[in-house]
């Protein structure tokens, strides 16, 4: 059964965001809010947990899975940036993009497109996911909470822990965010691609 945590949206309770990462250190998996929708996240070296958001969402092995990190400082270490791309990315962030950009040796190969080498990488704007990015020290793995054969990211707290109750270890409610996930860009290339549109405006990237 899933612990679930009732979070101020604007003044995250330090003892809540504790526990969660305590949980998260423990190599569990969770349903937490961002700044476009809810997402199934874990520690990068969860491996485990990688294959219960696989088979939650049920992921091919070309899906690319996003690393969401806390600050511009933490993405660097995570992905190859040039100084054209360092400024467009730079400028879009935080916000509800995802980048996809060529992974440096950092990130695990399991967490890698299988041909392209790349990872995805965003640095969120909400309030609740930086305090839990903040005591945790170390960017999350993560995943947009869209189930197989659903349209829309569930948005509800209270619907994720009925419906997740058996499959993740913790919900994080801090009210609804979105039902929109990020725009996805693919920068890995020197042109920018986009690959899906979403809550962040493409317009700057076209």
């Amino acid at each position: 059964m899933a612990k679930y945590f009732d979070v101020h949206p604007d003044n995250p309770q330090p003892r809540a965001i504790s526990q969660v990462v305590g949980l998260l250190k423990d190599d569990a998996l969770i349903a937490y809010p961002t700044d476009s929708c809810y997402a199934l996240g874990c520690r990068i070296g969860n491996a485990s947990g990688l294959e219960r958001i696989r088979e939650i969402r049920r992921l091919g092995s070309g899906h690319h899975f996003t690393l969401v990190c806390r600050d511009f400082a933490q993405l660097g270490q995570l992905v190859q940036i040039n100084n054209a791309v360092f400024r467009a990315v730079k400028a879009a962030t935080p916000g509800s993009y995802t980048f996809i950009l060529p992974a440096t040796r950092e990130v695990p190969r399991r967490l890698l497109h299988p041909k392209k080498k790349t990872v995805g990488v965003r640095i969120p704007e909400n309030v609740v996911t930086q305090a839990i990015l903040a005591e945790l020290g170390e960017p999350l793995l993560s995943s947009t909470l869209l189930l197989p054969g659903e349209e829309e990211p569930l948005t509800e707290g209270w619907e994720i822990k009925e419906r997740l109750d058996h499959v993740v270890d913790a919900v994080i409610d801090s009210g609804e965010c979105g039902t929109v996930p990020t725009t996805v860009v693919d920068l890995s290339g020197g042109t920018p691609e986009i690959l899906r549109e979403g809550a962040g405006d493409p317009s700057r990237f076209l």
